[in-house]
């Protein structure tokens, strides 16, 4: 990723390591969002696996929940609305895979508006995350 010399730092979310261990654990993922409803990682999960489940409207609703935590921690590392958020920071992955998860079931649904908004979002945070999430 390159970075504007004239833009704000990349935002780096905090790491959540017992979250993050459970998930790498095989622990199901609404076990770990209950425990650490903080986790976008555990919401991008189980939106992840209710999208792949035919399941659009759950998806919907997990992908916006671990989307919503997400921001509300990106504004507390300091991100004012814009500017990267890499992909090769593990910890920033859960919100960018919640993020692009809301994007493809938005598109499902019909929700073109929010579905081409997203995936700005996602592709100006950082373009690796629509390569790896395949909302490119």
């Amino acid at each position: 990723m390159t970075h504007n010399l004239l833009g704000p730092e990349p935002t780096l979310l905090p790491e959540h390591t017992a979250a993050q261990a459970a998930l790498d654990a095989g622990t199901d993922p609404t076990a770990v969002a209950a425990e650490h409803p903080e986790f976008s990682a555990a919401w991008a999960a189980l939106a992840e696996k209710a999208l792949a489940d035919g399941e659009t409207v759950a998806a919907y609703a997990y992908a916006r929940t671990g989307y919503h935590r997400g921001l509300d921690q990106l504004r507390r590392a300091g991100w004012k609305g814009f500017g990267p958020v890499p992909w090769s920071h593990r910890p920033n992955q859960g919100f960018l895979r919640a993020l692009a998860t809301l994007g493809i079931a938005a598109g499902r649904i019909g929700e073109t508006d929010e579905y081409d908004r997203v995936k700005t979002f996602l592709n100006d945070s950082d373009p690796a995350a629509g390569e790896a999430t395949g909302l490119k």
